[in-house]
C-alpha cells in the first residue's frame, strides 16, 4: 500500500507530508478498533530484548524527532515498534527555524532537516504523557491497545535562547519533569540545528553537564535510565573523550548517531541545504561510529544504533555489530511503516 501512497506524499513538501501522516495516526487513536486493526496488520513475532534494565518487545524503535509532542504515540506503537522516543522537548515552547526546513534528497534516499527543536514545550508534553499513562489521550475507548506494551523514551534539549553555558539548567528541569512519565531519558547534545549545542559534547562542557545530571539524579532519586545521544561528526579523540565522560558520570547508555553535517557523495541538487543529513548516505559513518563506541564501552553500557538504517539487512548488521537496539526514522520515509515488521521478521 505504501508504494501506492508514496508518490502522493512526495508531491507534498516534506514537512506537510509528515504532519499529514501524524494526523492520520492520531485519528486511529479515536476511531474504535483502528488501533487493534493496525496492530494486527503490522504484528510480528515477539523478539524481546533487555537493555538499561528494561524489557523491550523487540529491538526496533522510532527515533526522536518523528513525534515531537507525543500526539500519535499509540498509533505509532501499533506499527510494531518496541520503543518510541518522543521529543526533542525543550522547557518552553519554541517555533524552531524558519520554513522551509526539511528537504528530501530522493536521488540519495536522504533527508536534510534544520528544524531547530520546534515544539509545544514541556508542559504540553507532560499533559500528553499523563494522558497516555492513564489511557485518556483521546475521548474514546482505547483499551484495545495497551500503552504498557512498548517502551517510551523522552529526548531532552535546551531552548534556542538558553546560552550554552546555562544549558544544564534546561536539562535538569526536563529530567525532573519527565522522569516520572518516561521509561528512559535521552540527553541530546548532538543536534546540528541549535547553535552551540554540539559544543556540549566537548570533554569539559560534557563533564560539567553530566556531572550536574548525575548529582541531581542521586539527590532526587531518579531511577530512570539516562542515555546520551552523540553526533557522527566527532573525531576519534572527541569520541573517546565523550565516551569516557559518559562512563565516568554513570550514564546508562549511548545513542549513536544523530544527523551529520557531511555532504560527501551526494547527488541531489538539494545537497547544499543547511541542516542535518539523515538516510542512506549516513549509513557508513553511523556504522563506523557504532563500531568505535561498542569497542570503547567494552560492554559496560548498552548502545543504541540509529542513522542510515533503511532495510532489514541494515538493522541486523547493527545488532550483529553489538548494538542492543536500533532506531529508524528516514527509513520510514522511503520504505514505509512495514519496515518495522520486516526488520523484526528478519532477526
Amino acid at each position: 500500500m505504501y508504494r501506492l501512497l508514496r508518490p502522493l506524499l512526495f508531491r507534498l513538501d516534506p514537512e506537510s507530508a509528515h504532519a499529514l501522516t501524524l494526523r492520520a495516526l492520531r485519528i486511529t487513536q479515536i476511531v474504535p478498533g483502528a488501533l487493534f486493526l493496525l496492530a494486527r496488520i503490522f504484528a510480528a513475532s515477539p523478539r524481546p530484548v533487555t537493555a538499561f534494565g528494561l524489557t523491550f518487545r523487540n529491538p526496533v524503535g522510532l527515533a526522536a524527532g518523528y513525534d515531537k509532542d507525543a500526539i500519535a504515540v499509540r498509533g505509532l506503537a501499533a506499527l510494531g515498534f518496541g520503543h518510541i522516543e518522543v521529543g526533542t522537548v525543550t522547557p518552553r515552547p519554541q517555533p524552531g527555524n524558519p520554513k522551509p526546513r526539511v528537504f528530501r534528497l530522493v536521488e540519495d534516499e536522504a533527508v536534510i532537516n534544520r528544524m531547530g527543536f520546534p515544539g509545544e514545550g514541556a508542559d504540553y508534553l507532560v499533559s500528553r504523557l499523563e494522558g497516555l499513562k492513564v489511557g485518556k489521550l483521546e475521548p474514546s475507548n482505547l483499551r484495545t491497545f495497551k500503552p504498557s506494551s512498548f517502551i517510551l523514551g523522552v529526548n531532552l534539549g535546551k531552548n534556542k535562547d538558553t546560552p550554552v553555558e546555562y544549558a544544564a539548567e534546561d536539562y535538569l528541569l526536563l529530567m525532573r519533569t519527565f522522569a516520572p512519565l518516561a521509561d528512559y531519558l535521552t540527553i541530546n547534545v548532538s543536534s546540528p540545528n541549535t547553535v552551540g549545542l554540539r559544543r556540549l559534547q566537548g570533554r569539559e562542557m560534557l563533564e560539567g553537564l553530566l556531572g550536574q545530571i548525575a548529582n541531581e539524579r542521586h539527590t532526587s532519586h531518579v531511577t530512570r535510565p539516562i542515555l546520551v545521544k552523540l553526533a557522527p561528526d566527532l573525531t576519534m579523540e572527541e569520541l573517546e573523550d565523550a565516551i569516557g565522560v559518559i562512563l565516568d558520570k554513570g550514564m546508562d547508555g549511548v545513542i549513536a548517531t544523530n544527523t551529520t553535517l557531511s555532504r560527501e557523495g551526494l547527488r541531489s541538487p538539494r545537497r547544499e541545504e543547511a541542516g542535518g543529513l539523515s538516510g542512506r548516505p549516513l549509513r557508513g559513518r553511523s556504522e563506523a561510529v557504532l563500531a568505535e563506541v561498542v569497542k570503547r564501552v567494552e560492554g559496560r553500557i548498552p548502545v543504541v544504533s540509529v542513522g542510515g538504517i533503511m532495510s532489514p539487512e541494515d538493522a541486523k548488521r547493527r545488532l550483529d555489530m553489538g548494538a542492543a537496539l536500533v532506531q529508524v526514522y528516514t527509513g520510514l520515509v522511503y520504505a514505509g511503516p512495514e519496515l518495522v515488521k520486516r526488520i523484526v521478521e528478519r532477526l
